[in-house]
């Protein structure tokens, strides 16, 4: 695909600062992930800031990344079955914050920083969090970028707001268990960057751990797009990153 066809337009502050996966978090200090402590650590370094989002039962954009309760809150469940109200007022393990709205986030963070917003996802067809996403951030003056694993999703970023810098998280082999879910031939198209002409991403978020990707490799020969990998956590990481990559999606250390 030519450079043209992809016409991407990510901007220079994405691959400008590392980003700090699920914002600057350190359970042992009680600072947990995706909340309002992480995100004033990591802005008060500088740091990018990646976040996960997915809608409440009455349509919110929560800033939370697992499907159920269980891990990090006092209650159960999956977390789509409460309103966002009731999400709020969750009690958080080994912490006083409480979950964020993306609003909420977008509130405190104000533009300091850039954030990578990335889209959660059941892999149904349901683009409704892109479309609650992209309403959200209408308002926003900041630097602010969308990306999932769902090439729907990023589809719908893409028509819903083609302003708003997009990429695609991806692996090459999903091999996880969690990834039964897709079939072989999703796992294939995905692997293999296959949906670009449908998704026209302006950056890839790679998995650290298979790189370097002939898959990505070819597109980057013909295409200008950035490279930012995850999760980086260990100096074996750090190095296969700064051979591959034009940018970190780190944890545990501080780059």
């Amino acid at each position: 695909m030519a450079a043209e066809a992809l016409a991407p337009n990510a901007p220079a502050w994405l691959t400008a600062r590392p980003i700090a996966h699920r914002a600057l978090h350190d359970s042992a200090r009680g600072v947990i992930e995706n909340t309002p402590s992480a995100v004033e650590a990591a802005m008060a370094r500088g740091y990018a800031i990646e976040v996960d989002i997915q809608l409440s039962a009455d349509g919110e954009a929560m800033v939370f990344h697992d499907d159920t309760l269980e891990r990090l809150t006092l209650a159960e469940g999956p977390a789509k079955a409460l309103t966002a109200a009731e999400l709020k007022a969750v009690e958080l393990r080994g912490t006083t914050d409480r979950m964020m709205t993306l609003g909420d986030l977008l509130a405190r963070v104000g533009g300091r920083v850039a954030l990578i917003i990335e889209l959660k996802s059941s892999f149904d067809g349901d683009t409704a969090v892109a479309r609650r996403a992209v309403e959200v951030l209408a308002g926003y003056g900041g630097p602010a970028a969308l990306m999932s694993f769902d090439a729907d999703l990023v589809a719908a970023a893409r028509t819903l707001a083609p302003h708003i810098p997009r990429g695609i998280t991806m692996e090459h082999l999903y091999d996880d268990p969690e990834w039964e879910i897709l079939s072989a031939d999703t796992k294939h198209a995905w692997g293999n960057l296959l949906h670009l002409p449908r998704t026209r991403p302006d950056f890839i978020a790679h998995y650290v751990k298979e790189l370097p990707s002939a898959a990505v490799d070819r597109v980057r020969s013909e295409t200008w797009l950035p490279l930012l990998t995850w999760t980086v956590r260990t100096a074996e990481d750090r190095a296969v990153a700064a051979r591959h990559a034009d940018q970190v999606i780190f944890e545990g250390f501080l780059p």
